[in-house]
């Protein structure tokens, strides 16, 4: 990949990665309520989906997925359901006066767990990889190469991202976890879960 097009291609992950989906609005409240190492555990769930995700468009799964709608329809329903169910459970969650310590009430393995479907369960990210990257590859060049540069980029800027939302929550969480801010945080983090499952659902390839 030529260094020009790598600039162009950086350019269009920047502005995809600005845009919050639903694993910023996860690290971010595992920022709030558990603290900054609980939130990058989260991360690693999110980019090792991320990481599965490209290499299984790449790999052609977009393709088998297009080919066979209702393999697409059932991950599409089954990712939307997760995300309804973390909305959910996020709006019900109970409301301290005081705030927890940080980095309690959730395990490691939860942790990265809940950032993996987060991130796993959005299926047109295949279709979106399968149509975005190959306006990027150079036919005249080494496939793997160009790929592999590719989604060493697209993870870096979204750790890059996602470690700002870590920081920034972390900065309010003082504020955040008392009482009503805390209540208002569930509430809006639910609904806009519960949005991104809706809009999945509504998603046609």
């Amino acid at each position: 990949m030529s260094l020009e097009t790598w600039w162009l291609y950086l350019g269009a992950v920047v502005l995809i990665a600005c845009t919050p989906g639903p694993n910023v609005l996860y690290v971010t409240t595992r920022s709030i309520r558990y603290g900054l190492g609980a939130a990058f555990v989260g991360v690693a769930g999110c980019l090792t989906a991320l990481v599965l995700m490209l290499t299984g468009s790449v790999a052609g799964l977009s393709a088998v997925l297009l080919a066979l709608p209702g393999a697409f329809d059932l991950l599409k329903i089954l990712g939307a359901a997760y995300l309804v169910y973390l909305g959910v459970q996020t709006w019900r969650e109970p409301v301290a006066n005081e705030a927890p310590p940080p980095s309690t009430g959730a395990s490691a393995v939860a942790l990265f767990r809940g950032g993996f479907l987060v991130g796993i369960s959005n299926p047109k990210l295949l279709i979106f990889a399968a149509a975005f990257f190959p306006q990027f590859i150079d036919p005249a060049r080494a496939w793997g190469p160009q790929f592999a540069l590719m989604v060493a980029t697209f993870v870096g800027v979204e750790l890059f991202f996602y470690s700002i939302y870590a920081l920034t929550g972390r900065k309010l969480a003082d504020r955040l976890m008392h009482g009503i801010w805390r209540r208002w945080l569930n509430r809006v983090s639910g609904v806009v879960f519960m949005g991104f499952g809706v809009a999945l659902l509504r998603f046609k390839p």
